[in-house]
């Protein structure tokens, strides 16, 4: 045994299937897995082969969630001891690096975005400020670091001369189970399924173009199956827009479960806007989801997304997500039945192509080293 390895993020630990990874790579490199985040209200139960923590925080969000949780992780990770720390995105950055220079602890820093370019950040210049100087105090200074694509290890580069290691968000081959009938997940077997999926469906991430573009679009029926920060301004547009038999929201639920809706639809939906670096340099896990369940994606024409949808022509792209675009060509698609068995093709080509093996093997390059 190397030792506890503990890994921290601000998340319930229920779906982030990234973090899960790092944690099972660690256990098969011998380290003892502490995987630590906070409870939420309807947290799902785990089932993990290594031990969780979940901390019962006051403070939900804002700035005294963000403060009150490093307060508190830092405690847990100097009373815990641990040889190696692993910190997910830069909210959890600064007691991780505290504690790893106070304690002489290994530190690696896992970036799952362009945190400071984030929309929520864009719009609060204070806010966005006083993350920017937490990262350029303590960037320069790390010696593991690991992002999601090229593109936001470029960004990184460009601005601190680190070039992170990159390991994609490609799912490891795992056992859906067998696939459930549309009438056994209560949905309809004679209509067009659009989905959209993810914990983190938030602002200027197209889900409100999605629902404004299912008035035209009788036919369909879309699917979104995760939550976020635009969750209440969904649920309103399709009360007030009487769009109830047209657009249904399935909360979190576990990742085998989700990908029953998502065997089961028809069109996969990527839509984040060029509005900030952080969507724009985007790779989300749920574009890997969608060709795993063996559907072509929508997406808009964002260089990482766009890139792997044009490589593998696995599905289509908009120039914008703007709710007509988004009608219109859904129904193109709808209406071509050989295009779209086509797309289904490569799609299921993409899924065998885009190897999680591989990311798998550079994430232990990066962590084998430590112990």
């Amino acid at each position: 045994m190397k030792g506890r390895a503990i890994v921290a993020v601000t998340n319930d630990l229920s779906t982030d299937n990234r973090v899960h990874r790092t944690c099972s790579v660690l256990v098969e490199l011998g380290y003892e897995v502490l995987l630590v985040g906070r409870a939420l209200p309807g947290s799902l139960p785990l089932d993990r082969p290594y031990a969780t923590h979940r901390m019962r925080l006051l403070f939900r969000n804002g700035a005294l969630f963000y403060a009150e949780y490093n307060v508190r992780l830092f405690f847990l990770l100097v009373m815990k001891g641990s040889k190696l720390i692993v910190a997910n995105d830069l909210d959890t950055l600064l007691a991780a690096f505290l504690v790893a220079r106070l304690r002489g602890r290994k530190l690696v820093y896992d970036s799952h975005e362009y945190f400071t370019e984030v929309p929520e950040l864009a719009e609060r210049p204070g806010v966005r400020r006083i993350w920017l100087a937490i990262e350029r105090w303590i960037f320069p200074k790390l010696k593991q670091v690991i992002t999601v694509n090229d593109s936001i290890a470029r960004a990184y580069q460009q601005r601190y001369g680190i070039l992170p290691a990159v390991v994609q968000n490609i799912p490891m081959p795992r056992d859906l189970g067998e696939l459930l009938s549309r009438s056994e997940l209560g949905l309809p077997a004679d209509r067009f399924i659009l989905i959209l999926q993810g914990s983190g469906i938030n602002v200027q991430r197209g889900a409100e173009e999605a629902v404004e573009a299912m008035r035209d679009l009788p036919d369909a029926l879309l699917l979104l199956v995760g939550g976020g920060d635009a969750w209440p301004v969904l649920e309103r547009m399709v009360k007030e827009g009487g769009l109830e038999d047209r657009v249904r929201l399935l909360p979190r639920m576990p990742y085998e479960q989700m990908m029953q809706y998502t065997r089961n639809a028809d069109l996969g939906l990527s839509l984040d806007k060029d509005t900030n670096l952080n969507y724009r340099y985007s790779l989300p896990n749920k574009l890997f989801d969608y060709f795993r369940a063996g559907i072509p994606a929508l997406v808009t024409d964002l260089p990482e997304v766009a890139g792997i949808v044009r490589k593998f022509d696995a599905g289509l792209i908009l120039e914008r997500p703007d709710p007509a675009q988004i009608a219109r060509t859904v129904r193109s698609v709808m209406a071509d039945p050989a295009r779209r068995e086509a797309l289904r093709r490569n799609a299921i080509f993409a899924a065998r192509s885009l190897d999680g093996v591989l990311e798998v093997a550079t994430l232990k390059a990066v962590l084998e080293p430590l112990g």
